[in-house]
């Protein structure tokens, strides 16, 4: 009997050790796993439109962008599911009452985001690519205040959000001081960002009732299939150029795989604002490696792109610096 005890008290205390609520939560540990998330997606800009070119897509054709998405998301959903077969030795499968949760994330998470990300990226540079899905962190705020009311809004979120969206029209600002915005380049980048923010709110609200792997597998499994049959059956096609075509699109479905399961357990285990702290350094890991890869130092070093960083990165530091601490206001009297 003392024996029963002894083992029982040794499996309890492992399960202590490695508890995922207890490892996610600490701070180094989010800082670390956030920023690594933020350089995966950083690094997909740049990345994204070198794929165009290894793969032949047609940037012109919507359903041959929605094609290459969907191959890419399709392979990330099955090598996250594969992971978690691995990890839990056994096959993983959503329970049958949480289906309909995942199929909505898929919607908003690889449907809608990478339909309107995908497109609009072909239509406008890395750079401000980058800058302008960093208001993606704004659309969380607000979502999470008024939609998923998990947070309040308040002034100080607000001073936040308008730094952002004055990045939005400074990046657009040109030399010659021109407004320049399409709704297929900027317009789309914006609305991908928009599509993340209610996914980040959805992943929240869902990883409590459905394990984050699952979630996050079947999802980009789901989401990338839908978006392959569109593609094809609007004739949307790709093809590999050379041996590095695959080796780039093995790198885009892991750095999605990667960047959003781990997202997933942050969100799951911290509060949104947390985690969307870290995310000021999207834009700028986003801009560099689009300077670096494609040769957009140009723009990367005018005044306009790294005073519209300087925003969006304040923007965040502030919401979540200040954003959850009260006002205080002396009364009179």
């Amino acid at each position: 009997m003392k024996y029963n005890n002894t083992v029982e008290e040794n499996l309890t205390e492992e399960k202590k050790k490695f508890d995922p609520a207890s490892f996610f939560t600490k701070n180094y540990i989010v800082c670390i796993c956030a920023i690594f998330c933020c350089l995966l997606w950083g690094s997909a800009f740049p990345c994204v439109k070198i794929g165009y070119k290894l793969f032949a897509v047609d940037t012109e054709s919507t359903p041959s962008l929605m094609l290459f998405a969907g191959t890419r998301f399709a392979l990330a959903g099955l090598l996250v599911i594969v992971f978690g077969c691995i990890t839990q030795k056994k096959f993983i499968f959503p329970r049958p009452r949480n289906i309909w949760k995942i199929c909505l994330v898929a919607l908003f998470q690889t449907a809608l985001q990478y339909t309107f990300f995908y497109i609009g990226l072909a239509h406008t540079s890395g750079v401000k690519s980058s800058v302008l899905n960093g208001l993606g962190v704004f659309f969380t705020i607000i979502c999470a205040c008024f939609i998923f009311r998990t947070e309040k809004f308040n002034l100080v979120k607000l001073a936040g959000c308008i730094l952002g969206f004055g990045a939005v029209i400074l990046i657009n600002l040109g030399g010659d001081f021109t407004f320049k915005f399409t709704l297929l380049g900027e317009g789309f980048v914006i609305f991908s960002g928009l599509s993340a923010a209610v996914s980040a709110g959805l992943v929240k609200v869902f990883s409590k009732s459905e394990n984050t792997t699952v979630l996050c597998g079947y999802q980009f499994l789901l989401g990338g299939i839908v978006l392959v049959i569109i593609g094809l059956c609007f004739g949307g096609t790709y093809r590999p150029v050379s041996a590095g075509s695959i080796f780039m699109l093995i790198y885009l479905s892991f750095l999605s795989a990667c960047a959003f399961t781990l997202q997933g357990f942050l969100l799951k285990y911290n509060p949104v604002s947390k985690i969307a702290v870290f995310k000021s350094t999207n834009p700028l890991f986003g801009a560099v490696f689009s300077a670096i890869i494609l040769g957009e130092k140009d723009q990367l070093l005018s005044y306009f792109t790294l005073i519209a960083i300087a925003l969006v990165c304040t923007g965040i530091f502030i919401i979540n610096k200040f954003g959850e601490k009260r006002l205080k206001i002396k009364k009179s009297g």
